[in-house]
C-alpha cells in the first residue's frame, strides 16, 4: 500500500486539464470485469481521498481511508488548513443488494497529524490499525520515495508509528464510531525509532506486515512483528524501496513493489515466506524465495493487492496510459507459482482492468472478492479545479481478467 504521508501525494497527472483528453465510454470497457459503479467520497468534501481497505465482513459493510478536507466555509483566510492526510472510518450504504455509497465519514485521527495505510483489525470492525505521526510531524522535508522528484511523492516521518483505535459498541454490538465512543491512539508493540507504515494482519492475526526505515536512513525494508512471540523478523532487505507488502490469501506468500534498480521505477515482486512449522506452527523466519514479476524499463508498476483466490494480483501501471495516466492492471500468478526456485519465471499474462482518463490506482477487493474498491480521478470537478480530483470509487467484479501476454 502506498503512504500518503507528510507530504501531499500528487495523483493528477501531467499535462492539460482531464477534459482535454478524448472522451471515454468507460463504463462499457469496463463492463467485462466491473459494473455497478459507484463514487464513495465527493470532492464537495474532501479535496482528495485515497488508498481504503475495506473490513473483513462478507459482504463487507465498513471501510477505513484517508483522505484531505476541504475547508470548511467561513474560516478567516489565516485559519491554518490541513495538508496531511487523516484517517477516516465509514459504513457502507446498501440499496438492495449492492453497495450505493458511504454513510457519514468519521475522522479517527488526531488533528494535525500526518497518517496513512489504515486497515481493520480481523474480525472486528470496531477496531483500526493505521500509520500517524500523532501530532504534527516536525520535519517537512523528510527522506521519501518520488518517481521524478516532482510527481508521485511522499516521505517517510520519523515520527510515523503503527498505532490502533477502538470504537465503542452500539446498537446489536455494532461499531459506534463516535467522537465519544473512541478510545485514546495506542502505539503497537512493533514501534521503534524511524519510519513505520504501510501494514496489515495476516489471516491468522498473528503476524503484522509492515514497512520500516530505520532513523537516519532513507532504504524503506519489509519487516513481520511476531504478536505470539512478541519479535520483529526482517523479510526484504536489499537496498532501493521495498514496501506496501500484503499476505496472500493462504498466508504463504507476500506481495510488494521495490525500486530494486534504484531509477525509482517502482515493480512488482512476490517472495514465499519461510515458517518454522516443526517446532512452532506458523511462525515467519524469512522468506524461502524471491519472484520479480514486473520489469519494464520506464514502466512503473505499483500497488499490488491479492484477489481472495490467491490466484492473480491487481495493481495500479503507467504501462497502458504512461505516467499521465495509471490505470488498474492485474496480473496473473500461475505462471509464477509454478516456476521452481532459481528459474525464471515465463511471461506473465496481464489484463487491463480500468479504461478512464486521469489516475486510477490503489486497488482492493473485499474478502469475498465481490467487489474492487479504488482511488480514481475519473468524477466531477468542482470549482476552481482542473481536473477531477482524486476519490473513493467502488464497483462489483463480474468476471475474471481477461488475460493478454505481456513484454
Amino acid at each position: 500500500m502506498i503512504t500518503f504521508a507528510a507530504a501531499m501525494i500528487v495523483l493528477q497527472p501531467s499535462g492539460g486539464p482531464a477534459s482535454a483528453s478524448p472522451p471515454v465510454d468507460w463504463r462499457a470497457a469496463e463492463a467485462p470485469y466491473l459494473t455497478d459503479h459507484v463514487q464513495l467520497t465527493m470532492p464537495e468534501r474532501f479535496a482528495r481521498a485515497g488508498e481504503a481497505y475495506f473490513d473483513h465482513q462478507s459482504p463487507p459493510r465498513w471501510v477505513v481511508f484517508q483522505a484531505i478536507e476541504r475547508p470548511a466555509a467561513g474560516l478567516p483566510t489565516d485559519a491554518p488548513v490541513e495538508t496531511n492526510y487523516a484517517m477516516y472510518v465509514a459504513k457502507l450504504r446498501y440499496e438492495g443488494d449492492r453497495v450505493a455509497g458511504l454513510e457519514a465519514p468519521v475522522r479517527v485521527s488526531p488533528a494535525g497529524s500526518a497518517n496513512t495505510c489504515g486497515w481493520f483489525e480481523l474480525g472486528d470492525a470496531a477496531s483500526v490499525v493505521f500509520g500517524s505521526t500523532i501530532t504534527a510531524p516536525a520535519q517537512t522535508d523528510s527522506p521519501g520515495y518520488s518517481r521524478d522528484r516532482q510527481r508521485y511523492s511522499w516521505q517517510f516521518p520519523v515520527e510515523m508509528e503503527i498505532v490502533s483505535v477502538k470504537a465503542g459498541r452500539g446498537t446489536g454490538g455494532e461499531p459506534d464510531w463516535s467522537d465519544g465512543a473512541r478510545s485514546a491512539h495506542k502505539t503497537l508493540a512493533m514501534s521503534r525509532p524511524g519510519y513505520d507504515a504501510e501494514g496489515s494482519w495476516s489471516a491468522d492475526g498473528r503476524h503484522y506486515l509492515y514497512t520500516h526505515v530505520a532513523a537516519g536512513t532513507s532504504d524503506p525494508n519489509i519487516w513481520v512483528w511476531d504478536e505470539v512471540r512478541r519479535e520483529q523478523t526482517p523479510l526484504v532487505g536489499p537496498p532501493g524501496y521495498d514496501g506496501g507488502p500484503f499476505f496472500s490469501p493462504n498466508g504463504r506468500w507476500i506481495c510488494y513493489r521495490s525500486d530494486r534498480k534504484g531509477n525509482n521505477e517502482l515493480q512488482l515482486f512476490i517472495a514465499e515466506l519461510a515458517r518454522d512449522d516443526a517446532s512452532d506452527p506458523g511462525r515467519i523466519t524469512g522468506t524461502r524465495r524471491e519472484i520479480q514479476l514486473t520489469d519494464a524499463d520506464g514502466v512503473v508498476s505499483w500497488c499490488p493487492y491479492w484477489h481472495p483466490s490467491g490466484s492473480y494480483l491487481v495493481y495500479a501501471s503507467s504501462a497502458a496510459g504512461g505516467h499521465q495516466n495509471y490505470e488498474v492492471m492485474a496480473i496473473d500468478l500461475a505462471p509464477a507459482l509454478a516456476t521452481t526456485a532459481g528459474a525464471a519465471p515465463p511471461a506473465a499474462r496481464t489484463a487491463r482492468v480500468t479504461h478512464a482518463p486521469g489516475f486510477d490506482g490503489l486497488p482492493v477487493f473485499s474478502r469475498d472478492g465481490a467487489y474492487m474498491m479504488w482511488t480514481s480521478q475519473r468524477g466531477p470537478m468542482v470549482e476552481g479545479e482542473s481536473r477531477p480530483s482524486s476519490q473513493l470509487w467502488i464497483a462489483r467484479v463480474k468476471g475474471q481478467p481477461a488475460w493478454g501476454e505481456s513484454k
